[in-house]
């Protein structure tokens, strides 16, 4: 029985050790929350009125671009994966890592070659436990992304793009990852960024009641394109690397609270049969003591005899 309560008082230590590193990650994951939320916020403006700025200059000319204008027949798209550097965060980056295998999957089925980039360590080692080829990685800043990160991940995306598929670019750039919808809802989400949807971005004016400007290109419609390019790109990759971020530290806070929730349970549960085999200890020890006294008076009654 001593053995028994030793190993449950072992057990609750252990446990009450790990509920304190849980519930201290909780609060770090909480407080970041915030911060990334209104990064996020801020960083919603200037990629909303971009892409406001290249729709209107390309519904307002003829020129044919690659942020714009859509090839006849693809054949090789890149995806660009974002995932966490860290684990303890529940399914945050498997939820990615399957939304990112389906899309994959949609445009290998339409005839599409697929070039992988990834964000993160976490999907990093995902493709190469798999020895699946990927194009270039970033890692070490998912959960504090800064636009100069945003930059990094752009460059050979854009690269990419403005290169011929028959010397290796790409026709499509679609991007994979985890949407901020509240602190209790982060969905996995996929989007082409280029070329961009006109039909779709006008429709989304008209249902503002937004009218678009007319403008005079100088010194064309083509170069502004080209200094859009580079700026659209970015915003959406450092967007897209904000909201994961958010998604990422709600995602950990909620999985630290279960655990620290779990490791309360399982104390009680432990405390309960700490106190059981305490009692049993007890219990025997008593029954013990009864026992030999009952079998000292005995042997004084026949000693008396």
């Amino acid at each position: 029985m001593g053995a028994q309560l030793r190993v449950y008082k072992r057990r609750i230590r252990a446990v009450t050790a790990t509920k304190k590193i849980t519930k201290a990650m909780e609060m770090i994951a909480a407080s970041r929350i915030v911060k990334a939320q209104r990064k996020v916020a801020a960083s919603m403006p200037y990629a909303t009125e971009l892409t406001r700025a290249v729709t209107a200059v390309a519904t307002g000319s003829n020129t044919k671009h690659a942020l714009t204008t859509e090839v006849e027949a693809p054949v090789r798209a890149a995806i660009v994966l974002i995932t966490s550097d860290r684990g303890l965060a529940g399914g945050y980056s498997s939820n990615s890592l399957k939304q990112a295998e389906r899309l994959t999957e949609r445009l290998r089925g339409e005839g599409k070659e697929v070039d992988t980039y990834i964000v993160g360590r976490k999907g990093v080692a995902y493709y190469g436990f798999r020895e699946r080829k990927v194009a270039d990685s970033w890692t070490g800043f998912t959960d504090s992304p800064a636009y100069a990160d945003a930059k990094r991940v752009a460059a050979p995306l854009i690269e990419a793009i403005q290169t011929d598929t028959a010397e290796g670019g790409v026709d499509e750039l679609h991007i994979v990852y985890t949407e901020f919808v509240s602190m209790m809802t982060q969905s996995a989400v996929d989007g082409r960024m280029l070329p961009l949807s006109l039909d779709q971005a006008s429709q989304e004016t008209s249902a503002k009641g937004e009218i678009l400007p007319l403008f005079d290109f100088e010194p064309s419609a083509e170069d502004v394109l080209d200094a859009l390019l580079p700026r659209y790109v970015e915003s959406r990759i450092y967007n897209a690397l904000l909201q994961s971020a958010a998604s990422e530290h709600a995602a950990r806070r909620r999985a630290m609270k279960s655990a620290t929730d779990n490791a309360g349970d399982l104390i009680k549960s432990l405390s309960r049969l700490a106190n059981a085999a305490r009692q049993a200890e007890i219990t025997q020890e008593i029954s013990e003591i009864v026992g030999g006294a009952s079998a000292m008076a005995d042997a004084t009654a026949g000693s008396d005899k």
